[in-house]
């Protein structure tokens, strides 16, 4: 029995292929990247100066949401650099699976961060301390302006990795918590009520929440192997099972190895007097075109000539084809 391997390599057109972009792209990402990473920083100290003479906690809240925001940056700095360098020795991937490391101690970090701030925040609430109203309010005018200026920056960046659209969206809901904290102030400033500043700050904690949740849960599924989210193996598996001359197809594996790269595998048998290299230019087509699957390795093999097992080790649902599988 004479096995085919062959893989696709080739990008799809538009597909974005996260931190293994190149050239002047990979530039431009970077500038955004490390100017949204200076204003950050920046307000990051005066935010927390601010903070502790206002005694504050949504703006210490604040500041610390923006930690994790210029943490989300820089790695996602770092993990650009790795992700660019070329396979070598065992690592036959290169380096590209650092972003899926970084979204997840960015996603963790925020989880940490969120519960701190929930316990503090409720601690406040039963008792509250004196806040400055005012000082909440201007800081946090500033605030709002200095995140939309960071949010437009990294959204001009490369958002099709996860590490970038996990700097993003921690950036846009700082966004929402400025404006929360900016809301509180006033309240305190003009009413006297100062439990509205613990309230932000359990504002900004599930914010953290929601953001932190959502990078563990995304960064994991990478590193669970499965299939990217809205792509479907079963019906891929049915569909290549449906082309010509395919009797049977089985082992069917599709996985990200870092966010917009896909990979897949299959062992595909085809009956008597079909064109392998035909097949196989079809199921490469077919999930280039339909499942935007630019990496696919596919075994291709005619039928034995005795019914029995195909594979030593099978795994995975076997899809029959609409060809005889022997005569």
């Amino acid at each position: 029995m004479t096995n085919k391997h062959s893989e696709a390599h080739a990008p799809l057109a538009g597909h974005r292929h996260a931190g293994h972009h190149h050239g002047v792209q990979a530039d431009a990402d970077r500038r955004y990247l490390s100017a949204a990473l200076v204003l950050i920083t920046a307000f990051m100290a005066v935010e927390v100066t601010v903070g502790l003479l206002a005694r504050s906690l949504a703006l210490i809240s604040d500041a610390g949401h923006m930690l994790t925001d210029a943490a989300a940056i820089v790695l996602a700095l770092i993990a650009m650099r790795l992700a660019a360098l070329p396979p070598r020795g065992g690592y036959t991937f290169g380096l590209k699976r650092a972003e899926i490391i970084s979204a997840l101690v960015n996603g963790v970090t925020l989880l940490l961060l969120a519960g701190y701030f929930v316990v503090e925040g409720v601690r406040r609430f039963v008792s509250p301390p004196e806040v400055n109203g005012l000082f909440v309010v201007v800081t946090g005018a500033i605030g709002i302006v200095v995140n939309v200026i960071a949010t437009w920056l990294v959204s001009k960046a490369n958002r099709g990795s996860l590490n970038v659209e996990g700097a993003f969206q921690h950036l846009l809901n700082d966004l929402y918590a400025f404006i929360s904290t900016t809301v509180a102030g006033l309240v305190v400033w003009l009413t006297g009520w100062t439990r509205a500043d613990a309230v932000a700050a359990l504002i900004v904690a599930a914010l953290m929440l929601k953001a932190g949740w959502g990078l563990v849960r995304a960064s994991g599924r990478v590193f669970l192997e499965s299939a990217p989210h809205g792509l479907d193996p079963e019906s891929a598996g049915a569909e290549l099972a449906r082309l010509d001359g395919v009797v049977e197809v089985h082992d069917v594996h599709v996985w990200e190895i870092t966010s917009g790269y896909v990979a897949a595998s299959a062992h595909i048998l085809v009956a008597p007097g079909t064109s392998r290299g035909a097949v196989q230019s079809a199921a490469q087509r077919l999930l280039h075109d339909r499942y935007e699957i630019a990496h696919a390795t596919l075994q291709i093999e005619r039928v034995p000539p005795v019914p029995g097992p195909h594979c030593a080790d099978p795994h995975g649902r076997t899809y029959p084809g609409a060809a005889l599988s022997w005569p």
